[in-house]
């Protein structure tokens, strides 16, 4: 009966002497989970520090108020792929300053959408839109920097026209933003996205893991054109360094 006492009590003194080490453990994560959201890129920059993360016990909740609600899903996929994260609870409001569709949403849509595209500038960049005709003037660094600010412009949804004045300069920017680093869990988000956008990608079968910047892609292409374009997706992505395509091709 002692023997067994003793035994208790010693199980009893090591959980008590384990709890708080579990408890800073987990504390500790939290943190490196918050720090790694704040520090995001589509944190800092595409969302401009609207909205907050709060973590407990690995339950990211977060707050603020965006523009629309790709906005809203893109801060709780960046979250998502960070290490240690068990779920998210996303309160975000969204509250447009501009109706949407309108010249000054239209505006707003293509300098986010340079944000996050490689080998254009968002700084270097002036997109001006009246009654759906968009006009960029700024400078770029090369004909093919031109060209492609203009691709995406028109990409955008309501988008008449685009009037191409951008002057080509060679010391213009190629980054949006000068000395700004792209993360992992940013990098992916802005993947799966450009896939979603696109109804000719099976964005829902496909996986995207993205190490180091180097972006591997699995899952199922309908075609060699689908897989190709798949990659070019992510090639297209600021910060991208290089693309591992694995997807298996079903026809």
């Amino acid at each position: 009966m002692i023997n067994e006492m003793t035994t208790y009590t010693r199980i009893a003194l090591l959980l008590a002497a384990a709890l708080p080490v579990a408890l800073f453990a987990s504390s500790t994560n939290d943190g490196k989970i918050q720090d790694a959201a704040k520090d995001s890129y589509n944190f800092r920059t595409v969302l401009n520090d609207r909205v907050t993360a709060n973590v407990n016990d690995g339950v990211v909740t977060l707050t603020g108020t965006v523009q629309d609600k790709d906005d809203k899903a893109l801060a709780e996929d960046t979250v998502e792929n960070l290490p240690g994260v068990v779920k998210v609870d996303n309160q975000i409001n969204v509250k447009a300053d501009y109706p949407e569709h309108s010249d000054e949403w239209i505006a707003l849509k293509i300098r986010s959408r340079l944000l996050v595209k490689a080998n254009v500038s968002a700084t270097a960049t002036t997109v001006n839109v009246k009654d759906g005709i968009v006009t960029l003037t700024g400078t770029a660094i090369n004909g093919a920097q031109k060209d492609l600010t203009e691709a995406y412009a028109k990409d955008i949804d309501h988008v008449k026209a685009v009037r191409n004045e951008m002057v080509v300069e060679s010391s213009a920017p190629v980054a949006s933003t000068v000395g700004e680093t792209i993360d992992d869990a940013s990098i992916t988000s802005q993947v799966k996205f450009a896939l979603l956008s696109h109804s000719s990608t099976s964005a829902l079968s496909t996986k995207i893991i993205t190490e180091n910047a180097v972006v591997s892609i699995t899952g199922v292409a309908k075609s060699d054109a689908e897989k190709s374009f798949v990659t070019k997706l992510a090639q297209d992505t600021r910060g991208v360094k290089s693309v591992v395509n694995d997807m298996t091709v079903k026809i």
